[in-house]
């Protein structure tokens, strides 16, 4: 059965196939939540048998007749921080590789796919912020609400086999505390919680747009109207978190009254019972005194309703990632059936979506030849580059290409990392011999143990774009596609450039992208765009 045909909730649905997909990951989430049951169970037992204990201890009998009540109070005492510290390891346990083989997971999507109008920001949101979503969910709502359960119809049937009127009251407070009181809370701040999630999209991604263009923000003069509008967006969320905190504080204070509600009317029904005879006076402190403990439990229900919107809503946009129709391959591999070069067969290009900006293209390029691909700006030159590399599929028509392609495209990112890392980008398993071959073919004559500034900028124009060659030659390619290799590149440095790209392209198929007569004069033939 299909994701998008899978009746079952789409949040529970992803939880399971995590669970399924890490190792041992069914049997730690269910070990988890008999820890956390017996966490809870220890807590409240602790406090019945304390009650017990002290009411017992009131008759002053011989110590000795104390000593059990007493071990068993050391126990659920010791037991309490021992059962929850070991819970807290396996459910953390757990949920992080769930969070680990989601983002994977998501990871996988984005190499394989090409996801076009999607804003990096809030990618980046949703792989960060949304992705460690589960981990909340896993550790601070399901199982504490699977052992909250447990807990409350083992204690219930406790107290229902000597105060069945005081079980009932217990069973219907919990109830209340337990689900209604979070459901109304999770309803009331449904709305702010589902704002939030876009709204922190929104922040990053100005953000990020802010730390990308503080220099040219600043040499025009407007970085103030920039920032107004971020600081906008941060009123917007912090308004809205505000509205859902107060739910939460009000839902707890609620909380805290079914809690009193509970003892009072154990103490109204209790009371009574002693007087006459029905319920014997050690008791009457252990039913008063035990919806304490089990309303302890229900304490962070609140929060954990509003944390499961939270993150229904934010694995609802993971869910939306990882079911994205896929925007051509995204990968270089050819059909079954490669050219050796690159062949375009009445093929038609354009975004999807959009409409159709070349069609009926005939062109082929032949291993050993250079083609120049030349037209207006705009007509739709790097839509052409982009659909033979397959990052977006042809509208129409038959396109065959080589089977390994390399891009030099016109804004290649150089990491801030070392001059080998950057040139591995091209081959992750290249040795240090085909890194510094690579770098030798590029005419970069850089140590490849030399670390790079952010975006490049320790490197001048040309450098930055031997670099990007370098990254191309680092591994056996047949097709080579170049983007304005030589865009904003002085007349020297260009010419130098092109004379290693022509070198090191020797017996390739290449397709040269350029505005240049003078790189295309050096070209076989010309293919021009209108």
């Amino acid at each position: 059965m299909s994701r998008r045909t899978d009746p079952r909730d789409p949040t529970l649905r992803l939880v399971t196939e995590l669970l399924s997909a890490v190792p041992h990951g069914k049997r730690r989430f269910s070990l988890a939540v008999l820890l956390a049951s017996m966490a809870s169970g220890a807590s409240v037992a602790l406090l019945g048998l304390a009650a017990w204990l002290i009411s017992r201890a009131a008759e002053m009998p011989p110590v000795l007749f104390l000593q059990s009540a007493a071990v068993g109070v050391r126990f659920f005492g010791i037991s309490r921080g021992v059962f929850r510290y070991v819970e807290r390891l396996v459910g953390h346990d757990v949920a992080l590789r769930m969070q680990s083989a989601l983002r994977i997971r998501v990871y996988d999507k984005l190499a394989a796919t090409t996801l076009i109008g999607r804003r990096r920001g809030d990618l980046l949101t949703r792989v960060v912020a949304d992705v460690s979503a589960i981990q909340d969910l896993v550790v601070r709502v399901i199982i504490p609400a699977l052992a909250a359960s447990l807990v409350i119809v083992g204690t219930t049937a406790m107290l229902a086999r000597f105060a069945p009127a005081a079980a009932l009251v217990l069973l219907v407070t919990a109830v209340l505390a337990g689900v209604v009181l979070p459901l109304l809370a999770q309803r009331a701040s449904r709305a702010a919680d589902l704002a939030a999630l876009p709204t922190r999209g929104a922040l990053a991604d100005g953000v990020r747009e802010l730390s990308r263009t503080t220099g040219d923000l600043v040499a025009y003069g407007a970085q103030d109207r920039v920032l107004v509008d971020l600081l906008a967006i941060d009123d917007t969320l912090r308004r809205q978190e505000a509205r859902a905190a107060w739910v939460r504080g009000i839902a707890t204070a609620a909380q805290v009254v079914a809690a009193g509600v509970a003892v009072v009317a154990a103490l109204a029904i209790g009371g009574p019972a002693v007087v006459s005879g029905d319920l014997h006076p050690r008791l009457l402190a252990v039913i008063v005194l035990t919806p304490l403990a089990l309303h302890e439990v229900f304490g962070a229900f609140a929060a954990a309703a509003q944390t499961w919107t939270r993150s229904r809503a934010a694995l609802a946009r993971i869910a939306d990632v990882l079911d994205a129709d896929p925007v051509g391959t995204g990968d270089v591999t050819s059909s079954e059936d490669p050219a050796p070069g690159l062949e375009f067969d009445g093929v038609s290009v354009g975004w999807p979506g959009s409409v159709v900006i070349q069609q009926g293209l005939d062109f082929r390029v032949d291993p050993g030849e250079r083609v120049a691909l030349v037209g207006p700006s705009g007509v739709g030159k790097t839509t052409v580059a982009a659909t033979a590399m397959g990052l977006i599929p042809p509208l129409a028509g038959t396109l065959r290409r080589a089977n390994r392609v390399g891009y030099l495209a016109q804004d290649a990112h150089i990491f801030t990392t070392t001059v080998a890392e950057n040139v591995r980008i091209g081959n992750r398993d290249a040795t240090d011999e085909q890194v510094a071959a690579a770098l030798h073919g590029a005419g970069l004559h850089l140590s490849p143990d030399r670390c790079i500034g952010e975006a490049g900028t320790t490197l001048s124009g040309g450098e930055r774009r031997r670099l990007a060659l370098a990254r191309v030659l680092a591994d056996e390619r047949e097709l080579l596609i170049l983007d304005e290799p030589t865009e904003h590149l002085d007349t020297a440095t260009a010419r130098a450039l092109m004379h290693d790209v022509w070198r090191a392209g020797e017996g390739r198929a290449v397709l040269v992208i350029t505005h240049d007569p003078e790189l295309v004069a050096q070209c076989d033939r010309v293919v021009r765009l209108s």
